[in-house]
């Protein structure tokens, strides 16, 4: 999370405070929403169902579920597609490449070939 840049258009040093973030249940641990409170980086990441259960099971010390827009967590499907059709490449699915350069190259010679 520490590695995220967003690139400003224009002049000026990348964004490293996006305005919202979308996640899957992966990233639904508590130490990722508290690192996002702490930030003030707004987020939808569903919850898993261990902590659904786990929550319920506290009972009021369980605290509150957290909100998730079901309309703005189906944006995710645009980059899940994105991953999805990269996948199709030989080398990236498997990645062959050595160097993280190398890999870097081929995803985005993927991209241009695929948005071209």
């Amino acid at each position: 999370m520490e590695a995220i840049r967003v690139p400003r258009v224009g002049p000026g040093r990348p964004r490293v405070r996006p305005d919202h973030i979308l996640g899957d249940k992966g990233y639904s641990s508590k130490a990722i929403r508290a690192w996002l409170r702490r930030r003030g980086i707004t987020h939808t990441i569903p919850e898993r169902a261990d902590q659904i259960r786990n929550r319920t099971r506290r009972g009021s010390l369980g605290g509150r579920p957290p909100t998730v827009d079901r309309e703005i967590y189906e944006q995710r499907n645009v980059v899940e597609g994105c991953f999805n059709r990269l996948k199709q490449w030989r080398g990236i699915a498997t990645r062959y490449d050595e160097t993280a350069d190398s890999y870097q190259a081929a995803v985005t010679l993927a991209s241009l070939l695929m948005w071209a």
